[in-house]
């Protein structure tokens, strides 16, 4: 695990307490990743295994050049999406076959990726990590999980409760155990230490609660209100007789359900009903969630801050650091938030509960496609980033059975451009296609669910040919002037990536209209984009005029992540007139705001690689075409590789390829095509000097090991089935790999992979 030049990046959380003891358990962990690809860290509930792995994965941060990345799983009800979920991790735009794309992602790079929480998917982590263990060499796997994940090569550390003193101990140095109730409780009732007039006490209830950490931390909350004998006492009624007999394992896990129903026992009604409430959140929530879905009892005569608050205090619910605008989050631990589930059930109205959330996010999915193309675009994109995982489980459950589907489609529809932008079109999907098919009755929200569903799978290659189809006939029997404009822009986009630009034009011209008359800025915005897209490749100048009118709408909305587009429009317009120098600097404002949509960011590449070709800096073409392919696999989009945009790039490439030759143009797009997302951001706003094209790789074109053995295939005239069969991989894997092969090397066919290949000969493989 030798450190490399290039700076680490990732996503661990900063720790907001501090780490106490583990100091042999950190570095055995550590000592086992040195030495074996998979370490999983397993034991009971609350025992601190989360803890401990990200305290392992920030200490061994720099030796892995390209970072360490969580993925917090806990909050997963649907084991299929283990895969997407690692996917956002890394800003992956979700495709078919998700897992090849995260093991052609994750191929030459060397980072330690952080599986937290697996035991309710365990199946769906051991296939993955197996899969992606095997694709790259650099990778590594910190996993926690109550048990094994039983992949060939794992290595096990079991992780133990933390010592506590034995009975009558008088040592000077405090156990880890009673380390940890002395600083949590410090942090509660400032002041409070480890005297010899407590130090029995905290010891025997450290002892009392088996070393568990998170049973110490919820007793140690008690102190701001107890005195220590007091929580002793108070202990010692709840776990009774509790040891733990002939299984360790099974006693810890009562000694923890016993701890956390103590806690549960001291709170009051409203904080209890709004605990059991509360477990219906999977991602955290905040206090206006609270108040819609799990308000206390008036009769209690307590708001729900004051119950918030409480809950804070006694360490079951945890502010999240950082806010979604002005809005706190509140979330809770895992186990914590499973013992509110039980007390749900028991309490007989879980069904109203989840009815309140159901209505509460299609309320918040109706807000956002109200609301989202204005000066909190932004802001809303965060919030439903934060509020995936509650998203999830409200669409789960509302999919369960066809008495809520409408409302699951209805919602799934609303946030189609989220879906889209956020990467998360396989998922989004799923539950249109679900939705579509539990709600067979023509109505408006089956319709609703047509356009977004027909709308990515167009933008994504997939097929849409039916779904226009239905949602043709039934924006007629509707007599829905929105929806008849809704099929003309899906109808019209989907003949523009085909090639037919006159008709595509014509098409959106027709939706341009409906979306005036309808009053709705979002898809007069999105039209005019695609029309001055299509005018733009058509040669018609009056696609500036619809490029400009996009970005004055824009502005006038302040909708900054649409203004992107924007400028990306009337950018390509200024090009076409002439004016390349014009078009970059628009160009990269657009890159500079930095926005989280791969398929922009891709779009904005390409084109600042047309204007350089116009400027005649050929080199810097190759790269830009280089890092826009980088983008287009990242976003899973697959508009680039259509024939008008694809048109453009072979001119560019060609007249590059004439001017500085194939080596120093295949050396230079495949340095870039190779690139970190940072990397292509830095390079397309100058912000680091170009490599010089002899040190680009070391490899031929920039292909890894097993696209040079594909490439060699493919050169023998090999088909994408024989080549699956040869190599035992699947049909989708292998045209993933030919498609980047191509990519790579700047070439448009397989034809052509013989002949770079014989060029290229003698450079070392």
């Amino acid at each position: 695990m030798g450190a490399r030049s290039r700076r680490s990046t990732g996503n661990l959380p900063a720790e907001l307490t501090s780490f106490v003891g583990r100091r042999q358990e950190a570095g055995a962990a550590k000592r086992l990743l040195a030495a074996a690809r998979l370490v999983t860290l397993t034991g009971p509930a609350g025992v601190g295994k989360t803890r401990l792995a990200l305290r392992v994965a920030a200490d061994v941060r720099r030796a892995f050049a390209d970072g360490v990345w969580l993925v917090e799983l806990g909050d997963l009800g649907d084991p299929r999406l283990v895969p997407n979920a690692v996917a956002a991790a890394f800003g992956l735009r979700g495709t078919s076959d998700q897992a090849a794309g995260l093991a052609e992602h994750l191929e030459d790079r060397q980072l330690l990726l952080v599986l937290d929480n697996c035991e309710h998917v365990a199946d769906e982590c051991a296939t993955l990590a197996a899969k992606l263990l095997a694709g790259s060499g650099g990778l590594r796997v910190l996993a926690t999980s109550r048990h094994t994940l039983h992949v060939e090569g794992e290595h096990i550390l079991h992780v133990e409760p933390l010592p506590v003193p034995p009975p009558g101990d008088t040592g000077a140095g405090p156990a880890e155990a009673v380390t940890l109730f002395t600083e949590r409780a410090a942090a509660v009732s400032p002041g409070f230490e480890l005297t010899p007039g407590n130090r029995a006490a905290v010891s025997r209830i450290c002892r009392r609660l088996e070393g568990i950490p998170l049973a110490i931390e919820l007793a140690a909350v008690r102190v701001r209100v107890l005195s220590v004998d007091q929580v002793l006492e108070r202990l010692d009624d709840r776990l009774g007789p509790l040891t733990s007999g002939p299984s360790a394992t099974r006693g810890r896990r009562r000694t923890l359900e016993a701890a956390i129903g103590w806690s549960f026992e001291l709170c009051t009604p409203a904080e209890q009903r709004l605990w059991a409430q509360a477990s219906v959140f999977p991602g955290g929530f905040d206090l206006d969630a609270a108040e819609r879905v799990c308000a206390p009892a008036e009769a209690d005569g307590a708001g729900t801050l004051d119950v918030v608050t409480g809950l804070v205090d006694k360490s079951v619910l945890s502010r999240r650091n950082g806010t979604f605008g002005r809005h706190a989050w509140y979330r809770m631990l895992e186990t914590v938030r499973d013992y509110g589930g039980v007390k749900l059930a028991e309490a007989g109205d879980e069904a109203d509960v989840r009815a309140r959330q159901a209505a509460y996010y299609a309320d918040l999915a109706r807000r956002y496609r109200a609301e989202g193309f204005g000066p909190r675009q932004s802001e809303w994109l965060g919030r439903l980033r934060r509020e995936h995982a509650n998203l999830r489980a409200v669409l789960e459950h509302c999919l369960a059975g066809p008495g809520q589907a409408s409302q699951a489609l209805d919602i799934a529809a609303s946030l189609w451009n989220f879906w889209y932008g956020g990467g998360l079109v396989p998922e989004g999907c799923g539950y249109l296609r679900r939705g579509l098919e539990l709600c067979g009755e023509r109505t408006l929200v089956r319709a609703r669910g047509l356009y977004a569903m027909a709308f990515l799978a167009i933008q994504t290659g997939a097929p849409h040919a039916e779904l226009l189809a239905e949602l043709g006939e039934l924006a007629g029997e509707l007599a829905d002037d929105r929806l008849r404009a809704g099929h003309a822009e899906c109808a019209g986009m989907a003949t523009f990536f085909t090639g037919d630009l006159t008709g595509g034009a014509e098409l959106l011209e027709r939706a341009l209209a409906g979306y005036r008359t309808a009053g709705d800025a979002l898809l007069v915005f999105d039209t005019l984009i695609l029309l001055a897209a299509a005018r733009f490749f058509l040669g018609d100048p009056r696609g500036a005029a619809a490029a400009e009118e996009a970005l004055a709408l824009a502005d006038r909305h302040e909708a900054q992540w649409s203004r992107g587009y924007a400028l990306w429009a009337v950018a390509i317009h200024r090009w076409r007139a002439g004016r390349p120098g014009a078009a970059a600097e628009l160009l990269r404002e657009a890159v500079a705001l930095r926005l989280p949509d791969r398929t922009l960011l891709a779009f904005l590449v390409e084109a600042l690689a047309w204007c350089r070709s116009a400027e005649g800096a050929h080199e810097r073409v190759a790269r830009l075409l280089g890092g826009a392919g980088a983008v287009w696999r990242l976003s899973g989009a697959r508009v680039g590789e259509m024939s008008p945009y694809q048109s453009v790039d072979e001119q560019c490439a060609a007249l590059a390829r004439k001017v500085v030759g194939d080596e120093a143009f295949d050396a230079a797009f495949a340095e870039a095509a190779g690139s970190r997302l940072d990397e292509v951001v830095r390079c397309a706003l100058g912000e680091r000097p170009a490599a010089e094209p002899a040190q680009a790789t070391a490899q031929p074109g920039g292909l890894t090991r097993r696209q040079r053995e594909i490439a060699a295939l493919v050169a023998q005239g090999m088909s994408n089935k024989e080549i699956a069969a040869a190599l035992v991989l699947s049909g989708r894997t292998v045209e993933g790999h030919v498609e980047n092969i191509l990519v790579r090397l700047g070439l448009t066919s397989r034809t052509q992979v013989a002949s770079w290949l014989a060029a290229h000969a003698d450079r070392p493989a």
